[in-house]
């Protein structure tokens, strides 16, 4: 199958042909070629696998389930046995993955215990580091491409972090609470940067209708916060257990009209995600905490079980691996890049670590604030589109991601002292 089209797009010379059919389905043969799609099958199956073999060396060694998901993506991939191609639905489905990756981490994020004093650190950091990526990209590939390099080096993967940081018992600890302040920080800048300078409009413009979002999502959460969930709560915890699952369907609601609003002002659509569970998070805040813990599960279960994986599997799928292996300068460029990746996020990191914090905690925090991949998929593959970037240094950076992902957090949380870990435990 051609690339980028998608599984139907093939067969519609034919489907001109044939006289007009009077149901309103698919042709028999056009639907059962769209399902016969090997990919509609070999990346749920791929989803099922990588939890196994993560979990089949968890004694040895904590490999993040993500890394298996990048690898698998791969191998079955154009670049090298071929099963798998892109096709329009895939991608939709994967888009679909990123934007619930980041509602989970908006969803995540407990604005309120992390502190507006550890937030605006975090922000100067980000700042820090955006201003260290531009210089590292004029030196790398001057101009436009330059500008997507610093976005992408000035990145955090919190969506990737949180499960991290929830296995380990972290998230509340003040450890935890400096990562995830990195972390968001690291996702919503990069976003703001991709909107204001990567977008077809002048940054002034830009400016003003990134405002336009600000006003209108800032006035939506407002309106979270004042108005009265009670009865909400209570259509929540009637439906919980019937087919009616209420909570699921206010969450994809809320989740399409901040993309959709995003998608209209010509946005980032991670902006319009990240907002919604920032909004969610808010409306269910003082909900029963067992009826929580309940909506949270079906959420989780509906991301990572289903959405996510799909985004990181066919982000392996489309990997140009062919691209990094035929330039000898992205594969040099790639240790460099990850090097970069770790001085750029990592050093700045050290502005939100706690205070009294071991050696060894401080490098877990610029490890774990290193650790950046889905803002890299989104800004290069920009930069790949409107022909600013080119494939194998988009590819190089992709791949320095796809290390960080794998190498940081197992590195970092290693690095983290037992006893450490069980006083996080003990304080939250």
């Amino acid at each position: 199958m051609d690339a980028g089209r998608g599984p139907i797009s093939r067969y519609a010379p034919d489907a001109q042909k044939r006289p007009p059919r009077r149901s309103g389905r698919l042709p028999r043969r056009c639907y059962a070629e769209r399902v016969s799609e090997p990919g509609v099958f070999l990346i749920p199956a791929l989803a099922v696998l990588a939890p196994l073999f993560a979990r089949s060396i968890s004694a040895w060694v904590k490999v993040p389930i993500v890394v298996f998901e990048l690898l698998l993506g791969i191998a079955v991939g154009p670049s090298l046995l071929g099963w798998v191609d892109k096709s329009d639905l895939l991608n939709w489905l994967s888009e679909f993955g990123l934007a619930a990756l980041f509602f989970v981490a908006g969803n995540e994020i407990r604005f309120r215990s992390l502190g507006s004093g550890l937030l605006g650190r975090a922000s100067l950091a980000w700042v820090g580091s955006l201003a260290m990526g531009l210089a590292a990209g004029f030196l790398i590939a001057p101009g436009e491409a330059a500008v997507i390099i610093a976005i992408a080096l000035s990145s955090t993967a919190l969506g990737a972090l949180i499960p991290i940081l929830r296995d380990a018992g972290e998230l509340g600890s003040p450890f935890g609470k400096a990562t995830t302040a990195m972390g968001a920080v690291g996702e919503f800048g990069p976003l703001v940067a991709i909107s204001v300078f990567l977008g077809t409009r002048s940054p002034g413009l830009s400016v003003l209708v990134l405002t336009l979002f600000v006003v209108i999502t800032g006035a939506a959460i407002l309106v979270a916060i004042r108005m009265q969930h009670g009865h909400l709560h209570r259509l929540v915890s009637a439906s919980l257990h019937t087919s009616g699952q209420f909570a699921v369907r206010v969450v994809i609601f809320t989740l399409a009209s901040l993309v959709a609003l995003s998608a209209l002002l010509d946005l980032d659509i991670l902006l319009g995600a990240f907002a919604a569970g920032v909004m969610w998070q808010i409306v269910m805040r003082s909900a029963p905490e067992e009826d929580l813990e309940q909506v949270e599960s079906k959420i989780e279960a509906i991301a990572f079980g289903f959405l996510v994986p799909l985004f990181f599997i066919y982000t392996g799928v489309t990997f140009n691996l062919d691209a990094l292996l035929g330039s000898t300068q992205a594969l040099i460029l790639l240790p460099v890049f990850l090097v970069l990746l770790l001085v750029i996020r990592g050093v700045p990191a050290q502005l939100v670590a706690p205070k009294g914090a071991a050696p060894s905690e401080r490098a877990s925090l610029g490890l774990l604030s290193a650790t950046a991949l889905p803002i890299i998929v989104a800004v290069t593959a920009i930069g790949v589109d409107e022909k600013v970037l080119d494939p194998a240094l988009a590819s190089s950076l992709v791949g320095a991601g796809m290390l960080s992902v794998l190498l940081f957090p197992l590195v970092g949380m290693t690095l983290r002292p037992a006893d450490a870990r069980r006083t996080s435990r003990a304080s939250t």
